[in-house]
């Protein structure tokens, strides 16, 4: 340990050299991590931390059995996601997500190379499962000009090099998402490629025990941001002033001072913008007297998606008669589909079986009942019965997964949208419904 980490300032210097969850007691760690309000919440809670060494064996295990058991040489992974679960290790997540710079190679023996930033190849030494740090992954056109085909070369022989020693010479690898002339250059050296998407997303689809933990914190994290940003608009609305981006923007920093990562999307919306549903937030000033939908598509504390939904009714009058018609039916709709939940049922049952929606709210219903959610929305998506692609999902839900149940309610031409979701985890005899945050009570028709 050198001279800068060991005067670095202790973030609780009543544990020691590590944290709860395993990670180095520093506020200047390599890795990024949940805040001290988020720890101080933690423990309030009663809620016991994830140990981060054990999560991150147990998700570089269970790919490498995923590569192995299909037969593949390794398994190589640019989506910044893929590459968060295999390494848990990050680098400028949403510009990587638009500039494909990063890379990683999962050989079938299980030897793990990254390909990183050439400025940054330390951001991922923090985890002794990455075996290689390297530079020479961008293949996209911004770095690499009109020569992109030297950098896929010279990367296509490294790759090429690491399956005849770490693969057993299987030259069948796995590929998430690469760029064309990347695509090009492997095949050009003998490589044949599979669908890499679908190793990691069945990979990533059952959650271990310390993946679990983890997931409860930033749940916990999420809510209390959540809580944040209602109390923001409940005072506020009304003014004259505030806007939906006003509100929205507390969520963010909410989330950032617990250790947050980013939002995926913008998804609040006020008064007649709730309708139709999907309308970013923008600078509309919010009235009194109102709904408020949105839907958090939020990423938290230890890089977990907590993926909930609200409708908030903000005045003084009460609300009429068809929006409280539509809560109880947005609210009847999540929790009949989740009594569907638990290990054995398949993903086609579930949708034959759902709770069927009123007419009215058929023309604008959400896009899935359910799907899939981890380090961001994933899969398994679970449809409506008029959106099945027959042999697609034909899947049985297993203990460890964890599915968001999904709910919009809004006629077409009508002046409001309820959009509710919970965060479902499948146990070994049920479900347990990990959201907690309540449901407006005036919108209810319970005050």
């Amino acid at each position: 340990m050198d001279q800068h980490y060991r005067d670095s300032r202790k973030i609780d210097p009543t544990l020691g050299e590590r944290l709860g969850d395993g990670s180095a007691n520093r506020g200047d760690r390599m890795e990024i991590g949940p805040t001290e309000l988020a720890f101080a919440e933690w423990r309030a809670a009663g809620l016991e931390l994830p140990d981060l060494e054990a999560m991150r064996r147990f998700r570089w295990e269970r790919l490498t059995q995923h590569v192995v058991a299909r037969g593949y040489g390794g398994l190589l992974m640019f989506d910044p996601l893929n590459i968060r679960y295999a390494t848990d290790s990050t680098n400028m997540q949403l510009w990587n997500t638009h500039n494909p710079f990063r890379a990683v190679l999962l050989c079938a023996d299980g030897y793990l190379v990254i390909w990183d930033y050439k400025n940054s190849p330390f951001l991922s030494t923090f985890n002794p499962l990455v075996r290689e740090q390297r530079s020479g992954a961008s293949m996209f056109y911004f770095s690499g000009g009109d020569r992109i085909g030297q950098t896929a070369d010279k990367f296509s022989g490294e790759v090429l090099d690491l399956l005849r020693e770490h693969g057993g010479g299987n030259t069948r690898l796995a590929v998430d998402k690469i760029m064309l002339h990347g695509a090009k250059a492997l095949e050009a050296v003998g490589i044949e490629l599979f669908d890499g998407e679908e190793v990691t997303e069945k990979s990533r689809a059952i959650k271990g025990p310390d993946e679990i933990k983890a997931m409860r914190c930033a749940s916990h994290a999420c809510e209390a941001s959540v809580r944040a940003m209602e109390g923001f608009a409940r005072a506020n609305v009304g003014d004259g002033r505030t806007t939906e981006d006003d509100i929205w923007a507390v969520l963010h920093a909410e989330n950032i001072k617990r250790g947050g990562e980013w939002i995926e999307t913008r998804l609040l919306a006020s008064g007649p913008r709730t309708n139709p549903w999907f309308q970013e937030c923008g600078p509309r000033i919010c009235q009194r007297d109102e709904i408020i939908s949105f839907d958090t598509d939020l990423i938290g504390s230890y890089g977990i998606c907590i993926d909930i939904s609200r409708s908030w009714w903000i005045g003084d009058a009460k609300p009429r008669a068809d929006m409280i018609y539509a809560m109880r039916h947005a609210h009847e709709h999540i929790m009949t589909n989740m009594e569907m939940l638990k290990p054995g049922v398949t993903i086609p049952e579930l949708t034959a079986n759902a709770h069927v929606l009123d007419e009215q709210f058929q023309a604008q219903k959400y896009g899935c009942l359910m799907h899939g959610v981890g380090l961001c929305d994933e899969w398994p998506s679970v449809v409506y019965p008029d959106q099945e692609v027959k042999g697609a999902f034909d899947y049985a839900l297993e203990p460890g997964m964890v599915l968001c149940v999904e709910a919009a309610v809004g006629a077409v031409g009508a002046d409001f949208t309820i959009k509710l979701e919970d965060q479902v985890l499948i146990t070994e005899d049920g479900y347990e419904n990990l959201t907690t945050y309540p449901f407006d009570a005036v919108l209810m028709g319970e005050d």
